[in-house]
This record gives structure tokens, C-alpha cells and sequence, in this order.
């Protein structure tokens, strides 16, 4: 879609472009495959030699035209849907990694993703080094082996809530020769375009803000097009050099800004087959629809309860970048001016011990392992989701054991917090 259009219009009107006659809302396109003329024209198909469907398992045109309206919102040039933000991160590193290949990692991402990197692709033979993304540039450097080939990081850590320098993770990333993957799915494209600030590809786990309603799970790769793969042949020989289970093609050759995902799409969507259904790609584009409104509400709600928390007797502390004696609160204000997101981070006098009791007294907001969505709800990483991490682990991530990870939704605030005061009463 034209750049002369703000990013509100394009929540709206980017992706399916109908014609004369056709649909005006996105149609679903519930088939696993499509049907041609001729056997020549499937097979130049799967000699990627024309552009069109086949077989749901790679493409389908409802994921493409939803994927093709979140490259829009977030500057890039092509995109990917996957069937989880857990299926992105892995196809992202995936896609340029191999046996015998190392990543750095900031070591404040979800817990998932410290998993998934830091235990399941050592088993397939892909080191992984963590680093403290508060480290400074030279301490960061160290972290570099000349097998490295990425640097993955979160704009805003779940749920640490870390708020990443995207600018001096990108010069480390570029100045070894390697690309920066930034998973922005705090942050969204409406507070935080990555690209425009250096980083060359971004994930999204888009069951949280992007769908918004806790409807769909789904995840989604984004190619800003800037790295250029040939400029570093030797380092990724997936994209740089013949693929022969495509006949020789050279991705970055013959795909140019577009060869990152193409191959994702022809090679790890083929034979990996993480593709969401097309009723979920449907689902997440109805929630892209309204992202723009409901993300500000997200961060005014937070602000407010942010507040209110950081006042109170009981609480012991309160993280928010919002706050402006929060130690990201400066980061914030240059890569997210107009705010970061609705979740919080905080806990209370008495520890972890208190902040069980504590949630279960809770009233509106409710114990979900989900977050980012327009209801609000509550979880205390360290029983739930980062458990299989140990105490250790959980220090290195920045994630203390009485954490309480605070999702604001998108009702009337006063409510929100009035559920919060009757729950501190019972502590």
C-alpha cells in the first residue's frame, strides 16, 4: 500500500485489494488446494518460476493477503504467516542457521523462546550464546564466534519487560555481518517499527495484540529486505548458493530483497509445514482491524494502573517503562514515544508467598497463561510459564520469583484497579 497512508488506514485497507465484483472483506479461502489448466502450469509452480497456489501446506491466499498487510504496517517487504509466534522465532533463525552455526540472544526474552533456543536447537546442532541486553557494546562483542550468524532480541522482553537499545543491537549485529531479529510483538508496529531503526527482521507472536481477543494462535515473520546475504556469501550458503531441491536456484539471485522469505515459504514451509489455517489468518486480520485503536487504550489503561501500583502500601515494586523513574523510560521515549504496551510487571511486600494468594483473590482480571489481549489477566512467570527455568535462569532473564506479570486490558480503568485494591486488601 502507498507510504502516503498513515498506519491506521493501512490496519484497515492494506492487504486484500478486491476487484470488480469480488468480495469486500477478505475472503476464506478454506482449501488445501487449487486447480490448473495444464501440467506445465503446476509445474512451473513448483519450479518457483510462476507466482500462485497449489497446496495450503506452503501458501494460501488469505494467509498471504494478511501477512501482506503486517510487512505493510511494519515497513518491510515481504512477510510470512506461521501457526505460532513459537513457529516464527524458530523459522527465523532456522531459515539462515545450520548445524554447527551460533546465535546471540538476548538472555531476557519469554521463556518459550529461551527454551527453544537455548536447549531444542542445540540439539539440532545450533549453539546459542545469551547476553545481558543492558551490557555494554564491548561486553556484548565478546559474545561473537566467527560461526555466529544472528542476534535475536525482544523490543519489549515478556515478561521482563526490558526495552531494548534496537539502534546499538543493530550496529553489533551489522559490524559482525549478521543480521538483527527483533520479535516485536510487545510493542507492535503502532508503538515500535524496528526497521526504521536498523533491525532486518521481525517476528510476531500475532495471537496477542495483533489478534487481540485471544482467538487465534498464529505467528508471523517480517523481511525488511536491507541485509544483503551476498555481501556475506560464505556466512549463508542457504540463500547464497544453489538450493538443488529446487533445481539450483540461488535464492538471494534470483529472489533479490525477497529471497529471505521466499525461502522460508518454498523450503521450511514445505517441509516443516507450520501454516496457520486459513479461518485463523481470517480472525487475526478482523483483530489487525481495530489494532489501532486498541493499543493506545492498552498503554492509557497501563499508565494508569502502573501508577496506582507504584503508590501503593503493599507493593514492593513496579516495572513500567511508562513511569518516568523507570530505568527504560528514556529508551522508551526514543523508540516508543507514544507508549510501549499494556503489561506490567510488579510485585509485593511479602514475596512470592503473598503473590499467590493475591491473584487468586482477584476478581476481573484472571489467571491465564495468555497475555496482550483485551481482557485483562495475571500470571507469576516463575509457576507458570518460565518454570522449567532454574532460579539461576530466572536472575539471568531479569525475572525475579515474586514477579507478577499484571496484562492490562481494555475496560474502564477505574474497574481494573478497583479489582486490583480488593485483591491487595485480602494480603
Amino acid at each position: 500500500m502507498s507510504d502516503n497512508y498513515s498506519i491506521e488506514t493501512k490496519c484497515i485497507q492494506s492487504g486484500w485489494k478486491p476487484k470488480k465484483g469480488e468480495s469486500r472483506i477478505l475472503p476464506i479461502y478454506q482449501s488445501t488446494t487449487f486447480k490448473y489448466d495444464n501440467s506445465d502450469e503446476m509445474g512451473r509452480l513448483f519450479d518457483l518460476e510462476d507466482e500462485g497456489y497449489f497446496y495450503s501446506r506452503l501458501q494460501n491466499p488469505t494467509n498471504d493477503m494478511v501477512a501482506a498487510k503486517i510487512a505493510d504496517l511494519e515497513g518491510g517487504v515481504a512477510a510470512i504467516l506461521t501457526s505460532s509466534g513459537q513457529a516464527a522465532n524458530y523459522y527465523a533463525i532456522f531459515n539462515i542457521c545450520e548445524a554447527g552455526d551460533h546465535i546471540v540472544v538476548s538472555n531476557s526474552v519469554y521463556g518459550g523462546t529461551y527454551n527453544l533456543y537455548g536447549t531444542t536447537l542445540k540439539k539440532q546442532g545450533i549453539d546459542c550464546t545469551f547476553v545481558d541486553p543492558d551490557a555494554s557494546y564491548e561486553e556484548l562483542c565478546k559474545a561473537f564466534k566467527p560461526n555466529t550468524k544472528a542476534v535475536f532480541a525482544e523490543t519489549i522482553s515478556n515478561p521482563a519487560l526490558v526495552v531494548l537499545d534496537i539502534e546499538k543491537f543493530a550496529k553489533l549485529a551489522h559490524e559482525h555481518g549478521v543480521p538483527l531479529i527483533v520479535d516485536n510483538t510487545f510493542a507492535t508496529p503502532i508503538n515500535c517499527r524496528p526497521f526504521e531503526w536498523g533491525a532486518d527482521i521481525v517476528t510476531h507472536s500475532t495471537t496477542k495484540y495483533m489478534d487481540g481477543h485471544a482467538m487465534a494462535i498464529g505467528g508471523c515473520i517480517v523481511d525488511s529486505g536491507n541485509f544483503d546475504w551476498m555481501a556475506h556469501k560464505d556466512k549463508f550458503p542457504g540463500l547464497t548458493t544453489p538450493d538443488e531441491s529446487y533445481h539450483g536456484i540461488v535464492y538471494a539471485e534470483k529472489f533479490g530483497k525477497k529471497a529471505y522469505i521466499t525461502k522460508a515459504t518454498a523450503q521450511l514451509m514445505r517441509d516443516l509445514g507450520s501454516i496457520p489455517s486459513p479461518m485463523n489468518a481470517f480472525l487475526l486480520n478482523v483483530g489487525l482491524e481495530t489494532l489501532h485503536l486498541r493499543v493506545p487504550r492498552h498503554c492509557e489503561n497501563a499508565t494508569k494502573v502502573a501508577e496506582f501500583l507504584n503508590a501503593h502500601e503493599k507493593v514492593a515494586w513496579v516495572n513500567y517503562a511508562g513511569l518516568k523513574e523507570n530505568k527504560y523510560h528514556e529508551l522508551a521515549k526514543k523508540y516508543m514515544p507514544n507508549g510501549t504496551c499494556g503489561v506490567i510487571s510488579f510485585g509485593l511486600k511479602g514475596g512470592r508467598d503473598v503473590a499467590i494468594p493475591f491473584m487468586d483473590h482477584l476478581k476481573l482480571a484472571a489467571i491465564v497463561t495468555h497475555v496482550a489481549d483485551a481482557r485483562t489477566c495475571v500470571l507469576n512467570p516463575a509457576s507458570h510459564t518460565h518454570r522449567q527455568m532454574t532460579d539461576e535462569q530466572l536472575k539471568e532473564a531479569g525475572i525475579a520469583p515474586d514477579l507478577i506479570r499484571f496484562s492490562v486490558g481494555i475496560e474502564n480503568a477505574e474497574d481494573i484497579i478497583a479489582d486490583l485494591k480488593q485483591a491487595l486488601e485480602t494480603v
